[in-house]
């Protein structure tokens, strides 16, 4: 199990980040080279139960890369209101900083095998990223589908070992997060409003 250093801004309610996951369109995928160089990309993603499912090429370097060695990192990030530090100092820089929440999985790599769960993570991917509708649903006996099945890489990744930083100024006394909250809702550009909310939701001010 992975540690978070600065417990303080730790996250564990599993139900919140599962809904954080569900609500996020992609993440970073690390993984470890065939040579043992680090790999690092951008893909969409979707859970299904206990585990994070994404697709691609059946060849290519993820793939020979989870052949050598399936360990992989895999991490969702949502930054929030940047936080001038003129708000805490008048002076100093140091206290410039931005409230965010982010989560890692570790875990290792399961190429799925079956039409099956191939199916059920892609149709679940096409949900989240077209929740309109308006396609063939995807399923494993439909014949319209069987080769997209079979010549498409499903990848998942099991939500066993899963850690989370929320950090939204917890450090802080609550009436100096009291202040910031009060500066964003008089601010109110950008996700300023929202911020001020998950401040208060996070950690409250009384």
């Amino acid at each position: 199990m992975a540690d978070v250093r600065r417990k303080d801004y730790e996250h564990t309610d599993r139900a919140e980040l599962l809904d954080f996951l569900d609500a996020m369109p992609h993440g970073f995928l690390s993984f470890i080279r065939p040579d043992g160089s680090p790999g690092l990309v951008a893909v969409n993603y979707t859970r299904v139960g206990a585990c994070l499912y994404f697709h691609g090429a059946t060849e290519g370097e993820k793939m020979a890369s989870f052949a050598a060695d399936p360990r992989v990192t895999f991490m969702v990030a949502d930054g929030f209101s940047l936080i001038p530090s003129t708000w805490r100092d008048p002076e100093l820089a140091c206290p410039a900083t931005q409230f965010y929440k982010a989560v890692v999985v570790h875990g290792e790599a399961r190429i799925v095998e079956t039409r099956e769960e191939k199916a059920a993570a892609l149709q679940s991917l096409m949900e989240k990223l077209q929740p309109e509708g308006g396609h063939r649903p995807i399923t494993a006996t439909d014949p319209k589908y069987a080769k997209s099945l079979d010549t498409t890489a499903v990848i998942a990744i099991p939500l066993t070992d899963m850690t989370a930083k929320f950090k939204f100024g917890q450090n802080l006394p609550k009436r100096k997060r009291a202040a910031i909250a009060g500066q964003l809702t008089e601010r109110a550009t950008g996700r300023d409003t929202e911020t001020a909310a998950t401040m208060a939701a996070v950690c409250p001010f009384n």
